[in-house]
């Protein structure tokens, strides 16, 4: 009697294997050469998400254009001219070194203002800010402290790879079944573990320690949180995906929606274990 055969991977679980494989190798080499290479990879990424939030919303694209646009403040000019890139010395990092962050961010949501003033659309201006303060904010850690970009991006992976196998493996309960039905409380537990995991022995091996080598738990729930506001948005506008530029994966916003909360949770912390 023969075996059953074992089943093949489906095509789109390659491509988004492949794809996923891609961009973490992408990010990584870009996070260690630091300087313009990131701030250049980060800066495209943030237009492409202004594209993307604005193709949501069903935005005239010379509206979008110009959001993507003035995110060139936030992401090349404001981290230059606070924290400049030649400049980085992380021997040197002190409380009042991060005053300067508190300029940037007033800075921020200025043009923030301005551009909803100028659009006259809220939900224009709230999607420059939900994109420029995490960008900003990632810069800033690269700047000042590499290793802790490293650190959040392994946990952010990690919520996503161990909440997709626990969410598929285990199942039950729905977390939030009108928001986004393929969500699970296990993928949540589950993603809540893996970064909790991955975050204390990254921590550990980077060299980073307290209180980041605890932080790996709640910083997995905050991206699963910011999963799950992205999905809210996208269906109040009746989306499925926020784009198609990543194969196997929807659009840049999808793949980074996690991510950007606990960008901005992680500088906080720093700047308070500092202080």
């Amino acid at each position: 009697m023969s075996l059953p055969s074992t089943p093949a991977p489906s095509p789109d679980l390659l491509t988004r294997f492949a794809t996923g494989v891609a961009l973490i190798a992408v990010a990584l080499v870009a996070i260690y050469l630091g300087g313009w290479p990131f701030r250049l990879l980060v800066a495209a990424g943030a237009a492409a998400m202004m594209i993307e939030w604005g193709d949501m919303h069903k935005v005239r694209r010379a509206w979008t254009w110009l959001g993507a646009v003035l995110l060139a403040a936030p992401t090349l000019a404001l981290p230059e001219y606070l924290f400049p890139a030649a400049d980085r010395d992380p021997a040197e990092i002190s409380p009042e070194l991060f005053d300067q962050i508190w300029i940037g961010f007033a800075a921020i949501l200025a043009l923030g203002l301005v551009y909803t003033l100028i659009s006259r659309r809220v939900a224009l201006g709230w999607g420059f800010l939900y994109i420029a303060l995490p960008s900003f904010a990632l810069l800033v850690l690269s700047w000042a402290w590499f290793e802790l970009v490293f650190w959040l991006m392994l946990v952010t992976w990690a919520t996503d790879i161990f909440a997709y196998f626990a969410g598929r493996s285990i199942g039950g309960p729905k977390l939030a079944p009108r928001i986004s039905p393929n969500k699970t409380w296990a993928g949540l537990i589950g993603g809540m573990a893996g970064a909790a995991l991955v975050g204390a022995a990254a921590a550990w091996l980077l060299g980073i320690g307290e209180p980041f080598l605890w932080l790996g738990a709640p910083m997995g729930l905050l991206a699963q949180l910011g999963d799950l506001y992205e999905s809210g948005v996208k269906r109040r506008r009746g989306v499925k995906d926020s784009g198609t530029l990543l194969p196997g994966h929807g659009g840049v916003l999808d793949r980074l929606d996690g991510l950007l909360p606990v960008i901005v949770a992680t500088l906080l912390v720093l700047i308070a274990s500092l202080a």
